[in-house]
């Protein structure tokens, strides 16, 4: 026996807006307009990793050890195969947890959401209190729309963890959403409490206030985070306030800043249209429309947004 290291794929809700970024994908169609940045089902970016003490020459490892190839070589598929094929061949070891959420993971990147969730389960079932688990599992149940459930997990991860700011980012985004304006206030300020340094309690703020209808202080708040760690997401809401306050040319260039870190957004060129329309560029805005409906929106929703 000796001390190998393997490794957790570390996606939680916010990684994947890194995951996924987008908490709540479904704000990009109402009333606080969040664009979509990275894809809820981006590839994993990074692993953490855990130490654990098994036989390396078992099947086993050996499976383990083969997973972990492919995963750096990007082959999600055989990845998965070799981590089944690792809990079949020890279907008690204490790591099946790790493995677990490793499989639900990769199952979650080729979108396969509801067998990501059966596993994520239970992985949950093993060890109960994972805040990693709970946030992963809320982040795959807001992609299939069941917010409650993403929510119950969320709470659970709050009182688990008193210092856990994504989940008060993501119950505060969840009250925006249902206009639950206090609640989220509420969650945000808890959040500069723990972490006075983190940026989620102004990004929060920030969107809090642009659903508000307080475009000036949501860009101020939103400034803050962008100017410490800009991204495609926070430039295309600040671009959206930015236009509402006819404040055009602030505004197209955060378009075009967002543009070039993630180009196939489809909502970035809704609101390029929606610049042009306030330009009278007709054929510009004709040309952005058509660029988001070959992107996936449909033409009704690209035109409620312009509206």
């Amino acid at each position: 026996m000796k001390l190998i290291r393997t490794y957790l794929l570390a996606v939680t809700a916010l990684a994947t807006l890194a995951v996924q970024g987008q908490v709540i994908t479904q704000m990009a169609k109402d009333n606080t307009k969040v664009p979509q940045g990275l894809r809820p089902n981006d590839k994993p970016q990074h692993y953490t990793p855990v130490e654990i003490n098994m036989d390396t020459t078992s099947t086993y490892y050996i499976m383990i050890d083969s997973a972990q190839t492919m995963i750096d070589q990007q082959r999600w598929n055989e990845a998965e195969g070799y981590f089944t094929r690792a809990i079949a061949a020890d279907p008690t070891h204490p790591a099946n947890s790790m493995l677990l959420s490793n499989l639900a993971t990769l199952q979650r990147y080729q979108g396969r959401l509801d067998d990501a969730i059966k596993n994520y389960t239970m992985a949950l079932d093993m060890t109960p209190n994972s805040v990693t688990l709970l946030l992963n599992r809320a982040a795959a149940y807001i992609e299939t729309g069941d917010n409650e459930r993403a929510q119950a997990d969320y709470e659970r991860v709050r009182d688990l963890d008193p210092t856990d700011v994504e989940s008060r980012y993501s119950l505060g985004m969840m009250a925006v959403e249902v206009h639950d304006y206090k609640l989220a206030e509420d969650l945000f300020n808890e959040i500069k409490r723990i972490s006075p340094n983190s940026g989620l309690a102004s990004e929060g703020l920030g969107m809090l206030h642009k659903s508000l209808g307080h475009y000036t202080k949501a860009i101020e708040l939103l400034s803050e985070v962008i100017k410490a760690k800009p991204n495609a997401r926070l430039l295309a809401n600040r671009a959206d306030c930015y236009l509402t306050q006819k404040q055009l040319n602030h505004a197209e260039e955060d378009i075009r800043g967002a543009l070039s870190m993630t180009p196939d957004d489809p909502y970035l060129y809704v609101l390029r249209a929606k610049l042009a329309k306030l330009r009278f560029s007709r054929e510009d805005m004709e040309r952005d429309i058509q660029q988001a409906v070959s992107l996936g929106l449909d033409r009704t929703l690209v035109d409620a947004l312009l509206n």
